[in-house]
């Protein structure tokens, strides 16, 4: 049930209780404890964690007869209220259908590690060991707890608050919210997020770069660096903390070559495979739902430091644009096999096929036809309707939710994915935002949030299904270290120093970013910040793309202490218009039809690769354009996790690929074929024939695919 803002609650930090009542629209400037402001003024990064705590009257009983003996009462009603319903919820937990093992497995013959006391679950104020020795205590005020169960590591008992469904559980889109965090820059490398990586390197701006240069410098262990990274960036005790701070989901970017590389490209392969599982398996553990994204893509899907390489793009653009998209297929593919499996398919719902491909380069028409070609290949895999595989996620491309309208209806469980953000609108967003308290804080910027992004979201749901906001932040202006890039200046209309260095940003400051947040959070509706943590820059150690960070925000009090009081901002602040009711169509979310694609789509979009590609020369005959063959060395499948404990032989681990009559082998240049470089080959020149020549004149080396005439979808 939604918290409504005038909620009554207090805020407790590490060392004290604030012990001030306050409304949640009244209390944004005071979220800090004194404390923690004391801190925060001596320009420290790290600030006491925050969470609210709801609490009754202050009146101080006791000096009151029997007042001990209350406390005392109360203090037992209060461990039954908590022990009982953990011990039938999660220590005692029921079979599941999606518990991929059935319920909690095991007999208690192996101890937990991950418990002082060995147990297998706890909640607000319970102890954890992490796999180095350390202890950390979960602070989760919300009724969230964690289920660590060595006897079967794909328990999914586990659940991050009271108000979101347990991992074993349905999620009903439409009815429950996404509260969510991306973990930007942990395998997909950002220039701003991890600032400390290309200090060090001087001239990378990229992956591709970085990873030139840091391969080069073996004194220092070469590439192999970048797994002290995957290691250390984001840990256990952040997962836990997204678990406490009210959120439910993570939306967790991987690169392509988590799988592998080819030979001329200079990424770190495979390494970072095993630290991913970690991350879903800490996701597991604390009943955090995960989408999947695909960030990179081969040649680049945007041209954008996050892509991989920055420059042009070669994704189904230009001379290697159909090549690559060949090898994007296959990671897809890949990917799929091993969410599908019934090992993960509780924890990954949602899986996002292409991080923001830039539309108005590849085209509308070529992207929704390569959807379509992904959408069936997925489903062949996963099978049709609600609980075979995921979620399919798709970007909108930078073109507005609207141009997506009606996309592919009949298709079976698509969503589609918007990125709203003010910092990259080109303009100087210089109009303030220390204006006030309450609904005077944040100048335009939180009504300017509602009227932006909630119509179009509204809207979305309707035209097209489920929609979600899977990136935006309270970066209103482009101000912060290496955000627009390395060397690249911004376009804030002032000096940004303010934006660099949090210490500095008062009550008025943080209040106003907060009401920003808020009004966000409300217009979004399903969303996931950008992103949980920003890495210090190695020149001040101190974070200098602050307003980016969800995890120093709720530290130090502009992000809200519990994402439901968001609900009603809009209306708070007098921005009305049509709300979506929570209804879906039966096909969007799985149910009847889904799978029955609509003949119109099939007849536009069924032909792969495009009937046209952008980025050749005037005249070109696209079917010379270079493609790769599907006759290489076979699959390389992603391995599951190892355990430490072994769990027992009963318990399937899987072996990452879920449908066993996916054989084809992968795409491999075709023998005695030359082919452009596949990262920089829009500006190419086209080839003068098919190669090979034995190759179709109409398909090139790959061949046309054509989707058959929509049937009604069946389950696997």
């Amino acid at each position: 049930m939604d918290t409504p803002r005038e909620s009554v609650v207090r805020y407790q930090s590490a060392e004290g209780l604030n012990t001030t009542p306050l409304t949640l629209k009244d209390a944004t400037p005071s979220a800090v404890s004194p404390e923690a402001e004391t801190k925060l003024e001596e320009g420290a990064d790290e600030a006491p964690a925050l969470a609210p705590v709801y609490l009754g009257t202050q009146k101080s009983f006791f000096r009151r007869p029997f007042g001990w003996i209350t406390l005392l009462l109360a203090l037992v009603i209060v461990v039954l209220a908590v022990v009982l319903p953990v011990y039938f919820i999660v220590i005692k937990p029921h079979n599941s259908s999606t518990n991929a093992t059935g319920g909690s497995g095991g007999s208690g013959t192996i101890p937990n590690p991950g418990s002082p006391s060995g147990a297998t679950s706890g909640g607000n104020g319970s102890a954890v060991v992490t796999s180095d020795g350390s202890t950390f205590i979960y602070i989760n005020p919300f009724g969230g707890y964690w289920v660590s169960d060595p006897n079967n590591p794909f328990n999914n008992n586990a659940r991050p608050n009271s108000w979101t469904p347990p991992l074993n559980t349905s999620w009903t889109w439409g009815q429950d919210k996404v509260y969510g965090v991306n973990l930007g820059g942990l395998f997909v490398l950002e220039p701003f997020i991890v600032p400390s990586l290309f200090q060090q390197y001087p001239g990378s701006v990229d992956e591709w770069t970085l990873s030139t240069l840091m391969a080069a410098d073996t004194a220092n262990g070469g590439l192999n660096q970048l797994e002290n990274h995957y290691d250390t960036f984001i840990t256990e005790q952040d997962i836990a903390a997204i678990a406490g701070a009210g959120l439910n989901w993570i939306r967790l970017p991987i690169p392509f070559w988590a799988i592998e590389k080819w030979d001329f490209e200079p990424f770190l392969e495979k390494v970072c495979w095993p630290y991913i599982l970690r991350v879903l398996q800490w996701a597991r553990k604390y009943g955090l739902r995960v989408n999947l994204d695909l960030h990179t893509i081969p040649g680049s899907q945007n041209g954008y430091n996050h892509s991989g390489k920055m420059g042009s793009v070669n994704f189904l653009n230009g001379v290697m644009g159909v090549a690559n998209a060949e090898r994007a297929l296959n990671y897809i593919r890949i990917i799929t096999e091993f969410i599908s499996q019934p090992e993960w398919q509780p924890v990954v719902p949602v899986f996002g096929i292409v991080n923001e491909a830039l539309d108005s380069t590849i085209g509308i028409d070529q992207i929704t036809s390569f959807y379509l070609r992904a959408h069936d290949m997925i489903r062949n895999i996963t099978g049709y309707g609600e609980g075979n595989g995921p979620y399919i996620s798709i970007h909108d491309g930078f073109l507005g939710l609207e141009a997506w309208a009606g996309f592919l209806q009949g298709s079976d469980r698509v969503m589609i994915d918007t990125h709203p953000y003010f910092a990259f609108d080109g303009e100087p967003n210089d109009a303030p935002i220390a204006t006030g308290t309450g609904l005077q804080a944040g100048g335009t910027w939180p009504q300017l949030a509602c009227n932006t992004f909630g119509p179009p979201i509204n809207q979305s749901q309707v035209a097209f299904g489920v929609t979600i906001a899977g990136e935006f932040s309270v970066g209103y202006n482009d101000c912060g270290l290496y955000l627009t890039g390395v060397g690249n200046t911004d376009s804030y209309g002032q000096s940004c120093a303010l934006f660099l260095d949090a210490s500095q940003w008062n009550d008025t400051m943080k209040a106003g970013l907060q009401e920003f947040a808020l009004a966000s959070m409300d217009a979004l509706q399903n969303w996931f910040f950008w992103t949980w943590k920003i890495g210090n820059s190695s020149t001040t150690n101190t974070v200098q793309s602050p307003l980016w960070s969800y995890k120093l925000g709720f530290e130090r009090g502009w992000i809200p202490q519990d994402p439901r009081t968001a609900v009603g901002t809009c209306a708070a602040l007098g921005v009305s218009g049509p709300i979506f009711d929570g209804t879906f169509q039966s096909w969007q979310t799985g149910g009847a039809g889904a799978g029955t694609i609509a003949p119109s789509s099939v007849s536009s979009y069924s032909q792969y690769p495009p009937t046209s590609i952008n980025g050749l020369t005037a005249g070109a005959i696209q079917a010379y354009l270079p493609t790769y063959t599907p006759t290489g060395s076979p699959i390389p499948t992603l391995p599951p996790p190892t355990f430490s404990p072994k769990p027992p032989s009963s318990v399937s681990i899987g072996n990452g690929w879920y449908d066993e009559s996916d054989q084809a082998l992968s795409p491999t240049e075709v023998a005695g074929c030359s082919y452009p470089s596949a990262w920089d080959a829009v500006s190419s020149p086209m080839p003068t024939a098919v190669c090979p020549s034995t190759a179709t004149l109409t398909g090139g080396g790959a061949g046309i695919v054509v989707t058959p005439a929509p049937t009604a979808g069946a389950a696997r």
